[in-house]
């Protein structure tokens, strides 16, 4: 069973992003699922090293469209995307060096960080960019 699944009531209407933002929750998803089934510590951090790699591509997709279309709040929505990447990146070092297991807790903070920047952030250039 999922952790959570994609609802329109978080869509951006720009059909690339809502299809980028499904393709996170599907990530978390399977990390998720993987913590349940206790697979293997390997299969995990590559799981979390998906999850950081897919956000980075997402996140250098969804500025440069930013960018070019003058959104006056670039600058906000860039250190917002920093500090979750550097977040990221901090639960997968701590979770490969042993120090963090992948644990509800950790997994209803992503699904969280995901929902909570969608609604607060990218719902605010939802009226800039609709397709």
């Amino acid at each position: 069973m999922p952790l959570f699944e994609w609802t329109d009531k978080i869509a951006v209407g720009v059909t690339v992003f809502d299809n980028q933002h499904k393709q996170l929750i599907a990530i978390i998803n399977e990390l998720h699922d993987a913590m349940k089934e206790r697979r293997a510590k390997d299969v995990l951090s590559g799981i979390f090293l998906k999850l950081e790699n897919y956000t980075k591509t997402h996140f250098h997709h969804e500025i440069t469209v930013l960018k070019s279309a003058g959104y006056p709040d670039l600058s906000e929505h860039e250190n917002q995307h920093r500090v979750l990447i550097e977040k990221l990146a901090d639960l997968r070092e701590k979770f490969d060096s042993g120090s963090l297991f992948v644990s509800t807790e950790t997994m209803n903070f992503l699904k969280d960080w995901l929902v909570n920047h969608i609604m607060g952030h990218d719902k605010k250039y939802s009226g800039f960019l609709k397709d």
